[in-house]
C-alpha cells in the first residue's frame, strides 16, 4: 500500500505551521519541561506520521483535501481555530484593500465619527468571518491557535474523512487506531531512537500511536518520559506536581530565610544578584573590573558607574540615569573583542595575553589559567581572575523593586554564604546534593577549561548558586516522593541549572531587566559578568507551567540505549539524527547530568548517568559507518511493510549522496523527499546562508535483489524526475502555492535516489567506494554527479507561472537564470543563495554582471536602467540573447524622453526574425512588467512602466 507522504505533501501549510510553533518560543508544548536542543515542532512530527499511515488514493486532489482536513489546515480547520479577534479598524482596512468586500463598507463600518466603528446592527462576528476568509494562509496564522491546540474538528469535517478513508473516527486518536486496524491489523507502533527532547515520541503518543523511544543521553531520556507522562498526566496527577512544587519551594525557603543571607537592614530581599570578574591591567597594575557594557536597567535607566581608587575601581551603582549617562555606560565597557581595555591607562590587553597562554615548541597552545580543584567554588587571591558582587536588586515587602551596589551587610552576607559552603562541600559532593564530576575535555567542554580554568562541574556555579540549588535537591532527595513526583522535581533542578550558574546572562533590556539562560546558543559560553537568582526569582523557574494532553503512554517505553543495539520491532521508525555539524550534545547535557546523578538513580534505576560520549555519533570520519550501523539495524526491526522517516537539515549533492549511500548500504530504498521550513531566524542559529529547512526523508525496506548497470538507468532517472514534478505541478494550488523551486529540486534528488536504491546491486557502482568519495572527494563520485544531473532535469521542467511551456524551452539558460532570478524577486527572496542555486541549476558560470547586489540577504538582478547598454562580457549567452535586446530596448524609450517607439525601433532592428519572435518576445515584456506595482520592488517602478507600454505596441503591432 503507497502511503500519502510517498505521494503529495502539503509542504508549504506544514513549513508555516511549523514556523509559527516555532517562533511560539517559550509558549511551545515541550520546551517548558526543560533545555533540549533542536527540538522538531510538533506540527511536522503529526503531518509525518498521519502522511505515513493514511493511504493514497487514485484520487489525489480529494487525498490532499482530506489530509488537510484531519490536520485542521483547511478552511474550516482554519475558521475552527481562529481564536484573535479583528479591531474595527482592521477589518476596515482589509475590507478597503479587497474588491469583494469594498462594496459592504458602507454597510459595515460607522465612519462619522473620530474613529471606525461596527454599525450597531452588524453582527461582528460575520463580518470577522468574511474578513478572515479573505486573507491569505500566513495572515490567517496569526489569529489562529496552533493545530495541536485545537481540541477537535467539526462533525461535519469527520463525516467527509470518515467517507473517504472508509473509517467512523470522532477524534484524531481514533481514525490512527482505525487506519492501523486497516493496514495492520493492530496499533500502529512509532519508534525513535534519537528521542532527544521527545518532540516525536509525545507527538506519537498523543496522536494515540503506541510508541517506543530511546536515546543514548540520559538528559534526553528524562525529557522524553516527562513529555508523555508528565504532559500526559490525569488531572489529579497534575494537581499532586504542583503541589508538590509549592511544597519544596516553600521548604528549601524556609531554609534560606533561616540562613539570612539575601535580606539587608531594611528587611528587604534580593531578587537578583549582578557579579563580574575582575582581573589586573598588566600595563598599570590596577585591577579592572571586566565586562562589555555597565549598563543594568534600560527601563530603570540603572547604570554601574566606575570610580577610580589607589588599586582599582569602585562600582557606584546609579537608577535614573540621564541619557548622556546610559549613553557613557553602554561604550565604557572594559572588554572589547577578546581585549581588556583598561580604564586607567587606555591600554588594551589580549585576553589570551591576559591568561598568559603560550605555544610549546611543536606549537601547540599551553593555556595559561590554574585549573581549579575539585571543591573549590571561588577564584583564589591570586588567580588571574578574581570575581566580585557590583549589583543587587532589592524588592520591599510592598513589592516595589530598586538596584544598589553592595553595603557591608551585603558584604557579611555574600562572606557567610561562602563559608557555609566552604564547610559543606566535601559532605555535599559525598551526598551528591552538588556535582562533583570532572569536566572531560570536549569541542564545547574545552571552552569553560581554557577560558576560566573551570575542571570541576561545580565550578560553574558561584557559592550562592550552589547552596540554593543543592537545598532544593536535599529536599527532594530527604522526602519519600513517589517517581512521577521525583521527575518533575529532577526537570526544576535543570531548569535552575540553566536559569542560575555563572553563565547565566544578565538581560538589561526595558521591561525585562533578569537573568536569563545558558543556552541561548549551542556553546557554554564563559561571561565576563553574569546574573544570579535571589530566591524571590527562583518561583518562576522552579515552579514551572504544565498543561494536559492526552497521551497513550501505558502504551509507551522510553529506554536507554545504543541506537545501534535497539531491539524493538515498529512499524515507523521517524528519526531526526546526529548529522555532519551536529550540535554536540553529549558534552553540552553534562551539565545537567552532573546535578541530576543522585535524583535520577533514585528514579530510574536501570539507567546509567553518564553522557556515553565515546558512543555518540559524531561527525568525523567514524560518522559513516555508526550511521550505517544504526540504520540497518533499524531495517532489521522494522516490519516488511514498515516505512521510515529520516529529518535532517542539508541540501548538498554530495551530503545528500552521503546520506543516500548510508541508507542504500543499511537495506533501505527512497520513496520521497519533502523539505519543511521549521528554523526560526532567532539567536543561536548560523549566520548567512545556512540551510532553514528540515528534509523529510522517505524510506521503505530494499526487498528488491534486482541489479542494472549504471548507464541503463539514467533514462530511467530523466523519465522519474519528470514524472515526480509534474504530478506536483499538477497539484499546485496557484492562489495558496504549495512547491518553491527548492522543492521541485529536492523532488528531483529523491526520484534519482528512488531509482537507484531500488536496485540491490548496480554494475561500476562500488557502494564503499563511492561513499568515501562522497565524503572526500564530491567532484569524482558518480551518485552525486547523478542527483546534480537530476537538479538539471529539474530545472528544465520548473516553468514560472504563466509562461508558455513551448517559448520555455526556446529560451537560454542564461535567459532563464534571469527569469527565475526575477520570479524570486517579485516572491520578495533577496537571497544570494537563491542565485547560486539558479547558476548551478542552469549552468550558468558567470553571472556577476546581471546582477545589482550579490549581498547575502539584499541580492537582486539589474534593472534595464542599471543595465544601460553596457556589454555582458562575462555571460555571452546573455549578450547575445533576445531577453538583453528588450531590456536595450527598455533603457532606450526611457532614455530618449520617454517614447516607447524608440525602443521598439530598437528591437526590430537588433531581432532577425522580429515577426517569428513576436510571441516570445510579449511574453519577456509580460515577465518584465509584471513587476509592476509590487510592494518590495520599487526599483522596477519606471523600467516595468515601460515594458508595459512596448507591451502595448508589440501585441497591436501588424505587417
Amino acid at each position: 500500500m503507497i502511503s500519502f507522504i510517498e505521494k503529495q505533501f502539503p509542504v508549504s501549510k506544514v513549513s508555516k505551521e511549523s514556523y509559527k510553533e516555532r517562533k511560539a518560543n517559550n509558549g511551545q508544548t515541550l520546551t517548558g519541561l526543560g533545555k533540549w536542543w533542536g527540538r522538531k515542532p510538533l506540527v511536522l512530527v503529526r503531518a509525518a506520521i498521519l502522511g505515513c499511515l493514511m493511504p493514497a488514493s487514485d484520487n489525489p486532489k480529494r487525498d490532499m483535501d482530506i489530509f488537510l482536513k484531519i490536520m485542521s489546515m483547511d478552511h474550516t480547520g482554519l475558521e475552527l481555530r481562529k481564536e484573535k479577534s479583528f479591531s474595527a479598524v482592521e477589518m476596515y482596512n482589509i475590507a478597503e484593500k479587497n474588491k469583494k468586500l469594498r462594496s459592504r463598507i458602507n454597510e459595515w463600518f460607522d465612519l462619522t465619527g473620530d474613529k471606525i466603528k461596527l454599525n450597531h446592527d452588524v453582527d461582528k462576528k460575520e463580518v470577522e468571518l468574511a474578513v478572515f476568509n479573505t486573507l491569505g494562509y500566513d495572515e490567517k496564522l496569526t489569529k489562529c491557535i496552533r493545530p495541536e491546540q485545537l481540541e477537535n474538528l467539526s462533525e461535519q469535517t469527520w463525516n467527509e474523512i470518515n467517507h473517504h478513508l472508509g473509517t467512523s473516527a470522532q477524534s484524531l486518536q481514533e481514525l490512527i487506531e482505525q487506519l492501523s486496524i486497516k493496514r495492520y491489523g493492530r496499533n500502529v507502533i512509532v519508534g525513535d531512537c534519537f528521542c532527544g527532547g521527545g518532540s516525536i515520541p509525545f507527538e506519537a503518543a498523543r496522536m494515540g500511536c503506541d510508541t517506543y523511544a530511546s536515546d543514548l543521553n540520559p538528559v534526553a531520556g528524562l525529557l522524553t518520559w516527562a513529555s508523555i507522562n508528565i504532559l500526559g498526566a490525569s488531572e489529579k496527577e497534575l494537581d499532586e506536581i504542583k503541589q508538590f512544587q509549592k511544597d519544596v519551594f516553600n521548604k528549601v525557603n524556609q531554609e534560606i530565610t533561616k540562613l539570612g543571607i539575601e535580606h539587608n537592614e531594611q528587611g528587604d530581599r534580593a531578587v537578583s544578584y549582578l557579579y563580574c570578574v575582575e582581573a589586573n591591567c598588566p600595563e598599570c597594575g590596577k585591577k579592572v573590573p571586566l565586562a562589555p557594557s555597565w549598563v543594568i536597567g534600560k527601563g530603570t535607566k540603572t547604570i554601574a558607574k566606575l570610580v577610580e581608587t589607589d588599586s582599582g575601581f569602585d562600582l557606584v551603582v546609579k537608577m535614573g540615569a540621564s541619557l548622556a549617562e546610559m549613553k557613557e555606560a553602554e561604550n565604557s565597557g572594559t572588554v572589547g573583542k577578546n581585549v581588556l581595555i583598561c580604564p586607567s591607562c587606555g591600554k588594551t590587553t589580549p585576553i589570551s595575553s591576559l591568561r598568559r597562554d603560550r605555544k610549546d615548541d611543536e606549537g601547540n597552545t599551553i593555556y595559561g589559567l590554574r585549573r581549579w580543584e575539585k571543591t573549590e567554588f571561588d577564584f583564589r587571591e591570586d588567580d588571574i581572575y578574581n570575581e566580585r558582587l557590583y549589583a543587587i536588586k532589592y524588592e520591599t515587602p510592598d513589592g516595589k523593586r530598586y538596584y544598589c551596589h553592595p553595603d557591608e551587610i551585603d558584604v557579611q552576607n555574600e562572606g557567610k554564604v561562602k563559608q557555609i559552603v566552604a564547610e559543606n562541600i566535601i559532605a555535599w559532593q559525598g551526598q551528591g546534593l552538588i556535582p562533583s564530576m570532572e569536566i572531560e575535555s570536549g569541542i564545547k567542554t574545552d571552552e569553560v577549561i581554557r577560558n576560566r580554568g573551570w575542571s570541576y562541574w561545580n565550578h560553574l556555579f558561584n557559592a550562592r548558586q550552589l547552596l540554593t540549588i543543592g537545598t532544593f535537591v536535599d529536599v527532594i532527595n530527604k522526602e519519600k516522593y513517589n517517581k512521577l513526583l521525583k521527575i518533575a522535581g529532577i526537570l526544576g533542578i535543570n531548569r535552575l541549572i540553566n536559569f542560575n550558574s555563572r553563565l547565566s546572562r544578565w538581560n538589561p533590556a526595558a521591561g525585562i531587566e533578569k537573568v536569563v539562560d545558558i543556552f541561548y546558543n549551542q556553546a557554554l559560553n564563559t561571561l565576563f559578568n553574569y546574573g544570579c537568582l535571589g530566591f524571590k526569582s527562583v518561583h518562576s523557574t522552579w515552579a514551572y507551567n504544565i498543561n494536559s494532553y492526552l497521551t497513550n503512554k501505558d502504551n509507551a517505553e522510553v529506554l536507554l540505549t545504543d541506537a545501534r543495539e535497539t531491539k524493538n520491532i515498529c512499524h515507523f521508525w521517524i528519526t531526526d539524527p546526529p548529522y555532519a555539524d551536529a550540535v554536540n550534545y553529549h558534552e553540552l547535557s553534562e551539565i545537567f547530568l552532573a546535578w541530576d546523578k543522585k535524583l535520577m538513580q533514585g528514579t530510574f534505576p536501570a539507567w546509567y548517568t553518564d553522557s556515553k560520549r565515546i558512543l555518540a555519533v559524531k561527525g568525523d570520519e567514524h560518522f559513516s559507518k555508526s550511521m550505517i550501523d544504526i540504520y540497518m539495524n533499524l531495517a532489521n526491526h522494522m516490519f516488511d511493510d514498515g516505512m521510515q522517516v529520516v529529518m535532517f537539515t542539508h541540501s548538498d549533492p554530495s551530503v545528500w549522496a552521503q546520506l543516500a549511500l548510508i541508507m542504500w548500504k543499511s537495506g533501505l530504498k527512497v520513496t520521497a523527499a519533502w523539505n519543511i521550513a521549521t528554523e526560526t531566524e532567532s539567536g543561536g542559529l548560523k549566520d548567512g546562508n545556512y540551510v532553514k529547512g528540515t528534509v523529510l526523508l522517505v524510506l521503505r525496506k530494499q526487498t528488491d535483489n534486482g541489479a542494472a548497470y549504471l548507464d541503463e538507468i539514467n533514462i530511467d532517472i530523466k523519465s522519474e524526475v519528470k514524472a515526480q514534478i509534474e504530478s506536483m505541478q499538477a497539484l499546485e494550488d496557484k492562489e495558496e502555492p504549495n512547491f518553491a523551486d527548492p522543492d521541485y529540486v529536492l523532488a528531483a534528488y529523491a526520484a534519482s535516489l528512488k531509482v537507484l536504491t531500488s536496485y540491490k546491486k548496480i554494475s561500476g557502482l562500488d557502494l564503499d567506494y563511492e561513499l568515501d568519495l562522497a565524503i572526500n572527494s564530491p567532484a569524482d563520485s558518480k551518485v552525486v554527479k547523478i542527483i546534480e544531473n537530476a537538479k538539471k532535469i529539474a530545472y528544465d521542467c520548473i516553468i514560472p507561472v504563466d509562461f508558455d511551456t513551448y517559448l520555455w524551452k526556446d529560451l537560454s539558460l542564461a535567459e532563464r537564470f534571469y527569469i527565475k532570478g526575477l520570479e524570486a524577486e517579485k516572491h520578495n527572496n533577496y537571497q544570494i543563495s537563491t542565485y547560486q542555486e539558479y547558476a548551478r541549476g542552469f549552468s550558468i558560470g558567470s553571472y556577476g554582471q546581471l546582477m545589482a547586489s550579490e549581498k547575502a540577504n539584499t541580492a537582486r538582478l539589474k534593472t534595464a536602467t542599471e543595465f544601460a547598454m553596457r556589454t555582458v562580457s562575462d555571460n555571452p549567452d546573455f549578450e547575445n540573447s533576445l531577453l538583453r535586446t528588450i531590456l536595450a530596448g527598455i533603457y532606450i524609450a526611457i532614455k530618449e524622453d520617454g517614447v516607447p517607439e524608440k525602443g521598439l525601433f530598437h528591437i526590430k532592428q537588433h531581432v532577425p526574425d522580429y515577426w517569428g519572435s513576436r510571441d516570445m518576445i510579449k511574453q519577456l515584456l509580460l515577465v518584465l512588467k509584471d513587476t509592476k506595482d509590487i510592494e518590495n520592488m520599487s526599483h522596477w517602478a519606471e523600467s516595468a512602466d515601460m515594458a508595459d507600454h512596448l507591451f502595448v505596441l508589440v501585441d497591436n503591432d501588424h505587417i
